[in-house]
Formats: structure tokens, sequence, C-alpha cells
């Protein structure tokens, strides 16, 4: 066996043994886990271990294995991150549709499949090919056109048969030239029955820029209203800001094949000084259940040190989507000890989460836009803290009166 057949070797067995590493959930506030001192809240529990990092990316995407070509056993395709993938369980298989993102900073999607949704993830053999979306225009906007990038899919099964992914497609903004960092996003649209081969649909068009749109999984009626499909939407007026975009909204949509955004109502408006102040988008499509449709989004706002961003939950009623029922004040998950780390700090973001037969959750949520973790709950937890968390007060008076009425219940029991 030759040096360069022997670093071969070593190469795939160190791989190998990461991607059949078992996962550990955390269970005492301060293991024997290095660093991770993670919170217990009982809302749910984290895992110790990422469950996909630029590590776990196929060898072959990266080296090229011709002794003759790279005689170095060098990476050719350097890969940065995986992060931000939507989720879906088909046939007993958990799938991620992943961002991976290279060391030039472009994004794709490539799909990880799991046996047991918490660890033993391995990508499919190549990247998804996604098609172009054509160009159209309406009295709301135009769209499609060559995306430079493409990333953060949502994934929603939905109820007409077609298994959607809703992503964001960022492009130059051709009306300032000369300034390289101008760009706009538009909500991409595709469909498929199994992942492998997609049909790419027109983009999403709006009267603003769209990002972090994401697809109701039912049909949407009324005596008033046909059967429609449904939109949680993030109206923005540029790429980054939000502008005068006032946080969740939603629209229906005669036919997904040309969708247009004609009518758009917030139905979870950012506030001041709270966890949305400055952004507010949902995450991954709501999960319905018999008390109403969980929803997990994320909330940004303002610090010395940059932006923050956090998850948190609301539902809303089974008969109505847009009518908040539940709005429990605060934070549900954010990054914590090594998650704080990566490219862009104090970031947790999720797009994908799965719900199974039994009433486990997995929550996949990315730290730092470097990789993707998984937290695990119930329907039944999840509904119970949405349910009986007291909501944001909106003041520091507010806030201290809810801690006190919790400490008088306490004294009394």
């Amino acid at each position: 066996m030759t040096t360069f057949e022997q670093k071969v070797k070593a190469l795939r067995q160190q791989h190998e043994a990461l991607l059949t590493r078992r996962n550990e959930l955390v269970t005492t506030a301060d293991g024997n886990f290095g660093t991770f001192r993670f919170s217990q809240n009982g809302i749910y529990e984290k895992y110790r271990f990422p469950v996909l990092t630029a590590e776990h990316i196929p060898l072959e995407w990266r080296y090229d294995f011709s002794e003759k070509d790279n005689p170095f056993l060098m990476q050719r395709i350097m890969m940065n991150a995986v992060f931000n993938a939507g989720a879906v369980k088909l046939d007993g298989r958990y799938l991620l549709v992943c961002r991976v993102e290279g060391a030039d900073r472009k994004s794709f999607f490539a799909v990880a499949e799991s046996p047991n949704g918490i660890d033993n993830f391995r990508f499919w053999e190549e990247p998804l090919t996604m098609p172009e979306a054509p160009e159209l225009s309406s009295a709301s906007g135009k769209s499609g056109g060559v995306a430079t990038n493409i990333y953060d899919m949502r994934i929603t099964q939905h109820e007409d048969g077609w298994i959607y992914g809703v992503f964001c497609a960022e492009r130059h903004d051709d009306s300032q030239p000369g300034n390289l960092s101008a760009a706009t996003a538009t909500a991409g649209i595709a469909r498929t029955k199994d992942l492998k081969t997609w049909e790419r649909l027109p983009d999403l068009i709006a009267k603003s820029q769209q990002r972090n749109v994401v697809l109701h999984p039912e049909f949407v009626t009324s005596p008033l209203t046909p059967k429609k499909y449904a939109f949680y939407t993030r109206p923005q007026d540029g790429f980054i800001d939000t502008g005068s975009g006032g946080g969740i909204g939603w629209a229906l949509v005669d036919d997904i094949t040309h969708a247009e955004v004609k009518e758009e109502s917030i139905i979870y408006a950012r506030h001041y000084h709270t966890i949305t102040e400055v952004k507010n988008g949902e995450g991954p499509h709501p999960l319905k259940t018999a008390k109403g449709w969980l929803h997990l989004a994320h909330g940004v706002r303002m610090t010395a040190d940059g932006l923050r961003y956090v998850l948190y939950m609301y539902m809303t009623a089974l008969n109505d989507p847009t009518r908040v029922i539940a709005r429990p004040g605060g934070y549900f998950l954010v990054p914590e000890c090594d998650e704080y780390v990566g490219d862009v700090m104090n970031v947790a973001f999720s797009n994908g989460w799965i719900k199974d037969d039994d009433g486990r959750v997995l929550i996949y949520y990315a730290s730092a836009d470097t990789r993707l973790h998984v937290a695990v709950s119930t329907i039944d937890r999840l509904i119970d803290y949405c349910m009986n968390t007291p909501e944001d007060g909106l003041t520091t008076g507010a806030s201290v009166e809810t801690i006190k009425r919790l400490i008088e219940k306490n004294k009394a029991l």
C-alpha cells in the first residue's frame, strides 16, 4: 500500500467514525460534556453532538482521489457549513434538505438521511439540481431568472399530494450596479414526489421582497373562499432590513403554479423591545394538533454585539390559522455554549421539524450559521408550553408582576 493509499484509508476511516457516532441526550445541567452546560427547561432536551457539520459532507464532493492528479490529497472543493435544513419523514426515513455552503460562499441543497432522526445521517450521493425559475412579471412586481444563491428551504407535504419546497432565491439588485452588496430576495417554489426530481415553479410574485416564506400544509376554504393555497410571509423593504415589514404575514393564492400575493395581512406583528423587534419570521410549517396549530418561528433583536436570532413558539386556531390563541412570552430556544460560536455569532435558526406518530417532535435547528443540531420534545409538552406560559407584558412592571404571581402561587403550595 502506497503512502497515498494509506492516507486515503485513514481519511475514510475517520469520516466513517464521524458518520456512525452515536448521539447522546444531555440529561443533566452539567454532565461530562466539556463545555456543554445546556439549560434544562423541561420543554425539550438537546443532544450532545450536532447532527450535521461540514465534516459530514461526502469525501467525494471534496477530494480528488486520483493520486496522479492530487498527489498531496488536498481538498479540491472545500465546504464551509451545513445548516438551516427543511425536514420531512418519508417511508420511515428522516430526511433533511440541508443548506450546504461551500468555501466560495455559494449555498446549495443536499439531502441527508437518517434511520432515527438523531444520528447516522448520511448525504445522498449528489447534491440536488434545482432548475432555474422562469421570469414573470405582473402589477405586483416581477420575479424569476437565474439566481446567484438559493437557501433555507421549508418542506411542506401538502394535501394536494405534492411535497413543496419554498426557499430564498437571491439575486443582485441591478438597480444599484455599483453596489456589489445590493441584493434582492424572492421566494422560490419547487415541488417533488421523492426529493430527487424537482419541478421548479415561478417564484412568488409580491409587491415587497420576501424571505422566510412557508406554505401551509392544507387548503384554506370557507363559505366565501374557494379552495386556496396559503403562505406565511415575511414582507420586507430590503434584502437585510425589514423596514416597514410588520412581521409574519398571511396570503392566499389561487394557483400555486403562478403564485402571486395580491392581499397580505400581518398575523404576528413585530414589537418594540421584544425578541421580534427587528425581524419576525415563520420557521417550518406549523404542526396540526387537537388543540390548534403549533408554530415555530424566529425573532431578531439588536444588541451591542449585533443581531441576536432566537426561536419562539405560538399557536393558532384550528379553524382559523390566522387567529393567534397562545403567545408564550420570550424565547423558546437560543444558542448555548459551543452553539454560540461560528460564522455568524449568536444565531439560532430553524426551518425544519418532524412530528412522529407517537407524538415525538424532532426540532432541527442551526447554530451560528455553521452546523445543524436536533432537540426533542413531544406534542403534549409543546402545547402545554404554549398554552400555559405567560405572555410578554411588554414592560418591566408587567414582567415583575407576572413573576410575583408565580411566587404567590408557589407559596400557597
